[in-house]
């Protein structure tokens, strides 16, 4: 049960956001800049096909990082549009899910593989979309409003709330962009669930420049902050100052500078600047945008974090060499 759940939740969510990644989000970062660069608004074409072949690009994402053959990993791609059509990311994620799982048992059983693999996968993937795959989308869907609808009213504590959870799941070997867009995480839900996950990384990185130098700070904070996992499972203290950071700075944002963002940027922090630039995409490219931004994105994460890493150093629950990271040298 264990390696299934590991299987499941860790490397299927994981190999989504990155066929996420590769269609929506940078389709979204490609119409960004088409929309405030004229010279190139001719990009939004790329965008919107990019962003267009999403749900086909979580299936074969998913297929190809169980390492399933080629013909189920080919067939899963009309598979999981189709679902994505009818209930979004999070209906397209457990669809392909099952549908994978169901191909073990008949995938290069017979002579005729090459036909009844196809068949089979999209007569059973497509009937398993049309029966849960509205059903799946509408109960995330509104698992997600219930979150912004909550964050609106209780913008104290669910700032918090949603906040912490987001950077927590950014630096744990799960999927905060993945869970982003399964929720369609919106307004200023999204913008504390970016702040949270800000203070992971740039909070992160900025910790532990002492141990791993310049290219370990560029690693962490516009990379991914998972670079800490081996460290925070030999020494939980190390993720203490970011969780306690974006406890305390996503209640300021959502209880006086609301900033709001999309589901395409709620679950990347700094990660190649998606959190930044989604944004600027939801909430426009002014000057108050920008400042706010700078604050709430990097400054106070960065010294938030440091002062509480500081804290923790001196009474000796965190120790140089601690957050040594490996970057493949």
């Amino acid at each position: 049960m264990k390696n299934l759940l590991h299987r499941w939740f860790i490397e299927a969510m994981s190999f989504m956001a990155l066929g996420l990644f590769g269609t929506l989000i940078i389709g979204l970062i490609i119409n960004t800049v088409a929309d405030y660069v004229p010279p190139l608004a001719g990009l939004s074409v790329i965008g919107n096909t990019a962003q267009s072949l999403t749900g086909a690009a979580i299936g074969v994402a998913i297929a190809y990082g169980l390492k399933s053959p080629p013909l189920v990993i080919f067939s899963v791609l009309a598979v999981s549009q189709h679902a994505y059509d009818l209930g979004g990311a999070a209906a397209s994620y457990i669809v392909s899910l099952i549908i994978i799982e169901t191909a073990r048992l008949y995938q290069k059983k017979t002579k005729l593989d090459i036909i009844v693999t196809p068949f089979l996968t999209l007569i059973i993937g497509m009937l398993l979309a049309g029966l849960i795959g509205e059903a799946v989308g509408g109960v995330m869907t509104g698992l997600g409003d219930f979150i912004v609808f909550s964050t609106e009213q209780r913008p104290f504590v669910m700032g918090i709330l949603v906040s912490v959870v987001f950077g927590i799941t950014l630096t744990a070997p799960l999927s905060s962009a993945a869970l982003a867009l399964m929720l369609d995480l919106s307004g200023i839900a999204a913008g504390a669930a970016v702040i949270g996950c800000c203070c992971h990384m740039v909070g992160l990185a900025a910790m532990s420049y002492r141990d791993n130098g310049v290219s370990g700070v560029i690693s962490i904070g516009v990379g991914t902050s998972m670079l800490q996992v081996p460290n925070v499972l030999r020494n939980p203290f190390v993720i203490a100052p970011p969780v306690i950071a974006s406890a305390i700075i996503a209640p300021i944002m959502t209880v006086f500078f609301p900033m709001e963002n999309n589901a395409a940027g709620a679950g990347m922090g700094t990660s190649g600047f998606v959190g930044q630039i989604m944004a600027i995409e939801t909430m426009g490219l002014t000057t108050s945008t920008v400042v706010l931004i700078a604050v709430f994105h990097i400054v106070l994460p960065l010294i938030v974090t440091l002062i509480f890493y500081k804290l923790f150093s001196f009474y000796g629950f965190i120790k140089q060499g601690d957050q040594i990271i490996s970057l493949g040298k």
